[in-house]
C-alpha cells in the first residue's frame, strides 16, 4: 500500500519557511528561488487539503494547523536525519548507542575515558547528546542516559555510578596570598551558582553555620562548564562537583578556600529502559562504565588518604 507521505522537498521547504517565517530567507538556506520554495509549499498545502501560512502584505505567519504540523515536521527530519547518519555509520559491526548524557558530565569525566572504551571495542560507536532533565525514552532516539539525582525513572533500569562532594573553589588571585578562609569570610565575595541548583550555597552556608551570608546574591551560570570558567577568571567562588575541578586543582588554576565539602544524597546513574536490558551493545556498555566508574572511586580514596 502506498504511503500517504508528500515530498521530502516540499516538508523541507515547508519547515525551512516555518522557522524562518519568510520565503525569502528559506530561498537563501536552501539555494532556491523565492518562487521555488512557494510552489513547494502550495504544492504541500495542496496535498494536505489545509492552508500552512496565511499570506499577509509582506510577511507569512502560521495557521494553527501549520504551527502543529511544522513541530511534527521538524521532529520526523530530525529524526530522519540521525536515522540516515546512523545508517551511512553502519559499516561498525559493533553497532551504534545513543546516549544522552548531562553536558559537563560528558565534557569533564565520561569523554576523556572513551579512547579507553574504543581501545577496546572499536567497532562499536557511542553518540553523545547532552540531556540536562529526565525524559521519556519512547519519545526520543536514546538507547540510554546518564543522569544525576535518584533512581526513580519510569520503566527505566538505574545503575549507580558513584556519587559528589560539593566544594568550593576559586581563582588563588581571589585569595590575594591567603591559603585558606574562614566560612563566614565568604560575605566579601561574589558567589557563582549553577541555575539548576538554587540551594546549593543556602546548604553550604548551613553547614557552614554562616546564617547570617545572603546566599542568593552573586552571578547564575547554566552549566557547571561555564561556572569553572567563571571561577577560573576570578569573578567569584563557585560551588561545584569536586571530580569536575579535579585538573583544575591538581594545576592550580583553582583552589579550595575552604576545607568545608558538601556531600550530595544524589548520584550519577547509566539509565535505560527495561525493555534494552538484554541489549549486547548496551550490556558491553553498562560493564564498561560500571568498571570505569568503579576504578575512579577506588583512585580517589587513594587520593584522599
Amino acid at each position: 500500500m502506498r504511503r500517504k507521505i508528500p515530498s521530502i522537498d516540499a516538508l523541507i521547504a515547508f519547515e525551512a519557511a516555518a522557522r524562518h517565517l519568510s520565503f525569502t530567507r528559506t530561498a537563501e538556506e536552501l539555494s532556491l528561488t523565492q518562487s521555488a520554495v512557494g510552489r513547494q509549499v502550495a504544492s504541500l498545502e495542496e496535498y494536505l487539503g489545509t492552508p500552512l501560512f496565511n499570506r499577509h502584505k509582506r510577511r507569512i505567519s502560521l495557521t494553527e494547523a501549520g504551527e502543529i504540523y511544522a513541530k511534527r515536521v521538524r521532529e520526523n527530519l530530525e529524526r530522519l536525519e540521525r536515522d540516515t547518519l546512523a545508517a551511512m555509520a553502519h559499516r561498525n559491526a559493533g553497532g551504534i548507542l545513543e546516549l544522552a548524557v548531562i553536558p559537563t558530565f560528558a565534557t569533564r569525566w565520561l569523554i576523556p575515558r572513551l579512547p579507553a572504551f574504543y581501545a577496546e571495542h572499536e567497532d562499536i560507536v557511542v553518540n553523545l547528546t547532552t540531556r540536562a532533565a529526565p525524559f521519556l525514552f519512547k519519545d526520543t532516539p536514546f538507547d540510554a542516559a546518564i543522569h544525576f539525582g535518584d533512581p526513580v525513572w519510569p520503566g527505566s533500569v538505574a545503575k549507580y555510578l558513584f556519587g559528589e562532594e560539593i566544594t568550593a573553589v576559586c581563582s588563588p588571585r581571589l585569595l590575594a596570598g591567603r591559603k585558606k578562609l574562614a566560612p563566614r569570610d565568604v560575605a566579601g565575595f561574589t558567589l557563582l551558582h549553577q541555575s539548576a541548583r538554587p540551594d546549593a550555597w543556602r546548604q553550604w552556608l548551613a553547614q557552614a553555620a554562616a546564617h547570617d551570608v545572603d546566599s542568593m546574591k552573586g552571578q547564575r551560570y547554566e552549566l557547571f562548564s561555564m561556572l569553572v570558567e567563571a571561577a577560573k577568571a576570578g569573578l567569584g567562588i563557585a560551588l561545584v562537583p569536586r571530580f569536575l575541578v579535579a585538573h583544575e586543582l591538581h594545576t592550580r588554576e583553582l583552589v579550595r578556600p575552604f576545607e568545608l565539602s558538601l556531600p550530595s544524597d544524589k548520584g550519577y546513574y547509566l539509565v535505560y529502559p527495561e525493555r534494552k536490558q538484554n541489549s549486547p551493545l548496551l550490556r558491553t556498555f553498562e560493564h564498561w562504565l560500571l568498571e570505569t566508574a568503579q576504578s575512579y572511586i577506588e583512585t580517589e580514596r587513594r587520593t584522599d588518604q
